[in-house]
């Protein structure tokens, strides 16, 4: 018996201002809208009636006030498993994302809260394991300081076996007062058995992230979907190949697990609308003081990062410091450059349709600004965006995408409404759901229970 065919996956990365650094600056942004469940029930019954595969709800366990100056309405959300519930009342096949990180949570707490969330979704709940980067928030949980990343992830280890050996022991109609656990590990003693019934999908969807050669073993043993940040198709083929091998060697088939990576969109109905659209919101970015080339943070121009040209001659490769932002670049400029910064140039007449030599001119600022996004992006109209969708897809880099969108509401409507009917149009995404759970979406059946699927593997 083959393998199904590959099919296109989409979900939605839910920032309530958007993704974009200047997403909570245009004149539609509402710096309340993280807090207002109706907006993000709206926009979420828009990616359900383009038929996305889920919405993505992040969080944070701090408020940090670096981001006062840089995104302001990024500070604080509301707690994401209270939100997921308002969601799911008002939606009925979308799966619904919730991050919870195991360095600040209980195995048995995570695993009721899911279990409830999955039994009020009716099938739809999903959990995004991070091990958190996040040092600020230890403050609030009693910790002296974050634990560096071998303890957290010797945690998150044994946190998702206790969380999976929960759900598969919930009551069921063959045991209904369920069965008892009895973990004794290196971090945790839990009795169990769990207190909710056996779940709908009887495993919630895992997700996860991360580059680490720990973060890659802990998704492609345990993660249904891997969310990935290259920004090219070199990159992104690698690190796809990699997870899918890293998968088989657990057991697992390369159908099993999706990898998508992050891909902001900005499309317009005309590519000469979406690039004034992008250039609209890049020009609200500040550009900081000049600074010696020498002196800018490792990794040139990031999220977090130095915008400015001291900061773009470390990526090119050429000093440009003393040019005028707004200034055409040289013509010479490419030939200058270092390979990383020929990328750089190329990436960004992609995105804007200048160049060195043509009537239309790249800038220096069209290059800062390039260099100061993170992750892939696409900017044009819906047949361009659809492309670069369908090429990834197609060249293994990715089995669809996590949309990261620009701006709120705005930037989800343009790409459920002018994209998506593309792609379904080329036979790429679906017409409509598969069946009523997230796992049903993604090609899933109900898992076997943990320790028939360990036994496998040995064998």
């Amino acid at each position: 018996m083959g393998q199904p065919p590959r099919r296109l996956h989409l979900g939605l990365m839910f920032w309530a201002t958007g993704t974009h650094a200047a997403g909570w600056r245009l004149p539609d942004a509402r710096e309340d809208a993280a807090f207002d469940i109706e907006f993000l029930q709206h926009v979420t019954q828009v990616a359900e009636r383009a038929r996305f595969d889920f919405l993505f709800l992040g969080d944070r366990l701090a408020t940090d006030p670096r981001l006062q100056r840089t995104n302001p309405a990024q500070m604080s959300r509301l707690e994401p498993f209270t939100t997921a519930a308002g969601l799911a009342a008002a939606t009925s096949r979308i799966g619904i994302v919730v991050t919870a990180n195991p360095t600040y949570y209980d195995p048995y707490s995570v695993a009721r809260l899911m279990g409830s969330l999955d039994h009020v979704s009716a099938g739809r709940a999903s959990w995004n394991i991070v091990t958190g980067a996040d040092d600020i928030a230890a403050a609030n949980f009693s910790r002296a300081e974050h634990w560096e990343t071998g303890k957290r992830y010797d945690w998150a280890d044994e946190f998702v076996d206790v969380v999976k050996a929960l759900w598969d022991g919930a009551p069921s109609e063959e045991d209904p007062a369920g069965v008892p656990l009895d973990h004794e590990g290196a971090h945790f003693r839990i009795a169990g058995p769990l207190d909710v019934p056996r779940l709908p999908q009887r495993h919630a969807v895992i997700l996860h992230a991360g580059t680490s050669d720990r973060s890659r073993e802990l998704g492609a043993r345990e993660a249904d979907v891997i969310f990935a940040g290259q920004p090219d198709i070199p990159s992104a083929q690698a690190y796809y190949a990699d997870i899918k091998q890293r998968a088989a060697r657990h057991g697992r088939g390369e159908h099993e697990i999706a990898i998508l990576p992050g891909l902001t969109p900005i499309v317009a109905p005309t590519t000469e609308e979406a690039v004034a659209i992008y250039d609209s919101l890049n020009a609200f970015l500040p550009l900081d003081p000049e600074e010696a080339a020498g002196e800018v943070r490792k990794g040139g121009l990031g999220r977090g990062r130095r915008r400015n040209l001291g900061a773009l001659s470390e990526t090119l490769g050429v000093d440009v410091r003393g040019k005028d932002h707004g200034a055409a670049a040289e013509p010479e400029l490419y030939e200058q450059a270092s390979e990383a910064g020929r990328k750089l140039i190329d990436e960004t007449v992609r995105r804007t349709r200048r160049s060195l030599t043509g009537p239309a001119r790249l800038s220096y600022r069209d290059l800062i600004d390039t260099a100061g996004a993170t992750g892939a992006m696409v900017v044009g109209n819906p047949e361009e965006v659809a492309d670069f969708i369908q090429h990834w897809f197609e060249q293994r880099a990715a089995d669809g995408f996590n949309i990261f969108p620009a701006y709120v509401p705005g930037a989800v409507e343009a790409f459920a409404e002018l994209v998506v009917p593309v792609l379904q149009r080329r036979g790429l995404f679906r017409l409509d759901y598969e069946g009523p759970t997230f796992r049903d979406h993604l090609g899933l059946g109900l898992p076997g229970s943990r320790r028939d699927r360990d036994q496998l593997v040995r064998l």
